[in-house]
């Protein structure tokens, strides 16, 4: 007799990506992160896996925003996707994040949901983590002083990940919001941060960084953040993480056409990251030649580099297994039968041969839609 087990999905809601990070740390979490982004991509096979540029929606009504999906598939193992809110009015209007997420993984054995994951927090933490690979790359190992502009949720996880793994003696914090910029040193401070953060006018954030961080919800159209004239380090590394949609650019264009330009995902970052004001011949090699060849980029530490991160599904793959496994460890997240596979494989009505009687709970009436319980 063949035994029949009904699969299960794992459900890891906010608060239980919280307690992981509460219980291990979230250095210990970065440092995982950082270490298995390293080297997923140094060992990155590109026929092993399926990776669609992301896709979705763009509208501006009730509120500017997106919804896309990022799929990737390994073959013979599973597909992972994040589906994210992009919605730059969330903090002001609704006291809410600007980038909503969640991200899944489905068996490729079966099609089954085997797990479901808040992606907040592992979105900024995962992001966080590849601009550390990229920067210990591309930026001095001696960087002393971080840029940053855009002082939202995307500059505390950096202030973080870079702070841990440079000598920072100073961060400088700009943005178009004056309360943003002054809060931001307050909000470092859930992660112990020991470097002092100052506000500073653009023009003195970009031209004292060693590293720069460009996270902003700049509208389409209204790029670059500043002018191409301005002064900066001959060794300036530049993390452009806001570019993430057509015609919404960061960096001015004679910038980037003296820099060497790493893209994460070249055929997404060709559509809407940075790489999309540039000509095919104007782009250097990607995150996974450089991770696969360190050696052959270190020369690049002593001049002008931008790491165009638009956000890659395998960065995903990654923060999801990570988490999974640590809730597993723990005993953290909850089982549940989602799809209704527990019947006959051939009659989706088979539910109704059963002899269990009907929830007490459970209504024979018809009550109005409005009627049911929420």
């Amino acid at each position: 007799m063949i035994m029949h087990t009904t699969p299960t999905t794992l459900i890891l809601p906010a608060r239980a990506v919280e307690l992981i990070v509460r219980y291990y740390g979230a250095d210990e979490i970065l440092g995982r992160l950082v270490e298995r982004l390293e080297g997923t991509m140094s060992t990155y096979a590109p026929e092993r896996s399926v990776t669609p540029a992301r896709s979705g929606f763009h509208y501006l009504h009730p509120r500017p925003g997106l919804v896309e999906w990022m799929p990737i598939h390994e073959l013979g193992r599973d597909v992972t996707i994040k589906v994210v809110g992009y919605h730059p009015e969330n903090p002001a209007a609704y006291r809410l994040p600007t980038i909503v997420s969640t991200i899944s993984a489905y068996d490729t054995a079966t099609g089954h949901l085997s797990c479901l994951m808040d992606g907040v927090l592992p979105t900024a933490m995962r992001t966080a983590a590849a601009t550390v690979v990229a920067s210990r790359h591309l930026a001095r190992p001696d960087s002393q002083c971080l840029g940053l502009i855009g002082c939202g949720a995307q500059a505390v996880a950096h202030a973080h990940a870079l702070s841990r793994y440079f000598p920072l003696k100073t961060i400088l914090a700009y943005d178009t919001d004056p309360v943003a910029a002054a809060s931001l040193a307050d909000r470092c401070r859930a992660f112990g941060l020991d470097v002092p953060v100052s506000t500073s006018p653009i023009a003195t954030v970009v031209a004292r960084a060693d590293i720069l961080v460009t996270a902003t919800s700049i509208d389409i159209g209204a790029g670059p953040l500043f002018d191409a004239g301005l002064c900066h380090q001959p060794h300036l590394h530049i993390n452009a993480i806001g570019s993430d949609f057509p015609g919404k650019t960061e960096l001015p264009l004679p910038w980037l056409r003296r820099a060497y330009v790493c893209p994460d995902f070249p055929v997404q970052a060709r559509i809407e990251g940075e790489c999309q004001q540039l000509r095919p011949e104007e782009i250097g090699e990607n995150i996974v030649a450089v991770c696969k060849q360190p050696a052959a980029y270190t020369h690049l530490r002593d001049a002008l580099t931008v790491y165009d991160s638009t956000g890659w599904s395998l960065q995903d793959q990654v923060v999801l297994r990570l988490f999974a496994e640590r809730a597993e460890a723990l005993g953290l997240g909850q089982r549940i039968e989602i799809e209704n596979m527990a019947g006959q494989a051939n009659n989706p009505y088979d539910f109704l041969t059963s002899a269990a009687p009907p929830s007490p709970a459970v209504s024979h009436s018809h009550p109005h839609p409005h009627e049911l319980p929420a």
